[in-house]
């Protein structure tokens, strides 16, 4: 029996599936050239929230979800504080999910508990100000705007940046602090400023408690630094810093700087009002020289130590009164965004402004 069409009809199909693989590949290509490819759910990078549920309003929280979606990246993962873990077991948990950055969304005390989990991790840390003094914010350079604050943690620069840890009345667990710690005045304003005053006022309500701390008696001290013989001092206030800007741009250290690998300490002293006024005046002017109502020091560690139990406070938090403050610097562990630009944003070590 002749068999003839076989052959024939192999070829035919063959030309078939050739025709047919030539017009698919050049719609695949057509479709690549007119549409972007999509990164798939699973494949995009993963932002964490770590967010103070009394400051953020449901309008902010999707401006910062919807800025995240823009810019290619994953819906956050939102996790909120409490009060018995005000963003460290957050933070932690952010990482252990494959977070890769890490938004500190709150005040000063949310942005050091989360950096008390993020340092020596390696992941980066964003910041959304949303307190009343937001000051490593704005040391830094981060807009106050929840969305523009968002875009710099997402395609910003990391910065390496240092950390102060301090130990309280023998504790063996070490806290972290980013601005200042310190026992005195300061603590007392930050103890005695009512909420309800901040929420009517905002940052004036700080200087109201303030003004009735100020003549508080002086109290008696020692300050060690860098493992030195202790420096018997009175004092009103003694703060330690690992950036020197206050309130209202006001600069108590004008030789801080957040990666000198450096804590810097300072003892005021004044003994009346017009005291007060003569250290108004060296702050404002930023002298940073040793005078009798105000001396500064530099060190990599610092232990101070009160005759009577003192207020402290540890970035504004106020932590009750303790009898002895060791401090010391652990330098660049702490990866910060920043907004990204060719410019430093910190002083050299020793530079004047």
């Amino acid at each position: 029996m002749n068999e003839w069409w076989v052959p024939a009809l192999v070829l035919l199909l063959v030309a078939v599936i050739v025709i047919a693989s030539v017009v698919l590949l050049r719609r695949h290509r057509a479709a690549a050239t007119e549409e972007p490819l999509h990164a798939e759910p699973e494949d995009r990078p993963v932002p964490a929230v770590v967010a103070n549920p009394i400051r953020i309003e449901p309008s902010t929280r999707a401006r910062i979800t919807a800025t995240c979606t823009s810019l290619g990246w994953a819906e956050p993962l939102w996790l909120e504080t409490t009060v018995d873990d005000p963003g460290t077991g957050q933070a932690l948990a952010a990482v252990e999910q494959g977070a890769d950055v890490v938004l500190a969304c709150g005040g000063d005390g949310t942005v050091r508990s989360v950096a008390q989990a993020l340092a020596g991790t390696g992941v980066a840390m964003g910041l959304v100000p949303m307190g009343t003094g937001n000051l490593l914010a704005k040391e830094v350079g981060v807009p106050s705007d929840a969305a523009a604050a968002t875009r710099v943690a997402l395609t910003g620069d990391d910065r390496t940046i240092d950390v102060g840890r301090i130990r309280v009345d023998g504790d063996p667990d070490e806290r972290v602090f980013l601005v200042m710690a310190g026992t005195g005045l300061d603590a007392a304003i930050m103890e005695n400023t009512d909420d309800a005053l901040k929420a009517r006022v905002g940052r004036l309500a700080y200087f109201i408690s303030g003004f009735r701390a100020m003549f508080a008696p002086q109290t008696r001290l020692t300050v060690a630094v860098d493992g030195g013989t202790p420096m018997r001092r009175r004092s009103r206030t003694v703060v330690v810093g690992n950036i020197g800007t206050l309130l209202g741009g006001l600069v108590l250290m004008p030789a801080a700087t957040f990666d000198d690998a450096r804590l810097d300490i300072v003892n005021i002293a004044p003994q009346s009002f017009a005291g007060w006024v003569a250290v108004l005046l060296r702050v404002i002017t930023r002298r940073r020289h040793g005078h009798r109502r105000i001396e500064h020091w530099q060190a990599t560690s610092v232990v101070i130590t009160t005759e009577q139990p003192q207020a402290a406070q540890i970035d504004g938090d106020p932590i009750g009164e303790v009898r002895e403050l060791r401090m010391r610097v652990d330098p660049g562990v702490l990866v910060v965004r920043i907004p990204a630009g060719p410019e430093p944003l910190a002083l050299p070590p020793g530079s004047s402004t």
